[in-house]
């Protein structure tokens, strides 16, 4: 996969929900979790039986302020507003860290006017918070990984995906140095 990505959650409080989010991002290769403004008891992480935490970095920060992204990530939020861009039409930056609201309300308008981007998934109601981190995660690895094309009509590809090719070897002339002119 291309580029790197991590996801996280503002004022989320359940810690059941940290666990299957993470886990999802563990399976999805995210290079890190976060949280904002999480409640207190979200440190007894449960339901991951992939033991995430051993293998993702989590950052807990407790405000928006203390955010700290590398450079050249974008932040985009998730969220089922009117103006959102529809995920199915949305181009994934190669850089992105994903954010979703907590379990009973909406990303604050402070860290919403912070986003880059803001996505929805088209539903007519929210899911839960570690379905639609799983949604997003998935339509990121359908974006940018590597499969064969579907088949017009239902079933598996009729056609296997191509072996990567790397092209033909470019040889570059030496650059010269300074050592060179002297």
């Amino acid at each position: 996969m291309r580029g790197f990505f991590a996801i996280g959650v503002e004022r989320i409080s359940k810690p059941m929900n940290v666990g299957n989010l993470m886990r999802s991002a563990h399976g999805f290769g995210a290079s890190f979790f976060f949280t904002i403004d999480a409640h207190k008891n979200i440190a007894k992480v449960k339901s991951d039986t992939s033991k995430a935490p051993d293998h993702l970095p989590y950052y807990q920060w407790d405000n928006l302020e203390d955010m700290n992204f590398p450079e050249g990530c974008q932040l985009v939020g998730v969220e089922l507003l009117d103006d959102a861009i529809d995920l199915p039409s949305f181009r994934h930056p190669v850089r992105a860290a994903y954010v979703l609201g907590p379990e009973r309300g909406s990303l604050s308008p402070e860290l919403q006017s912070s986003c880059d981007h803001i996505v929805k998934i088209p539903t007519s109601f929210c899911t839960n918070v570690a379905t639609a981190g799983a949604i997003i995660m998935y339509d990121r690895m359908i974006c940018f990984g590597r499969f064969a094309d579907r088949p017009v009509s239902a079933g598996p590809p009729t056609r296997p995906l191509p072996a990567h090719t790397h092209g033909v070897q470019r040889i570059r002339k030496p650059k010269k140095s300074y050592r060179d002119s002297a």
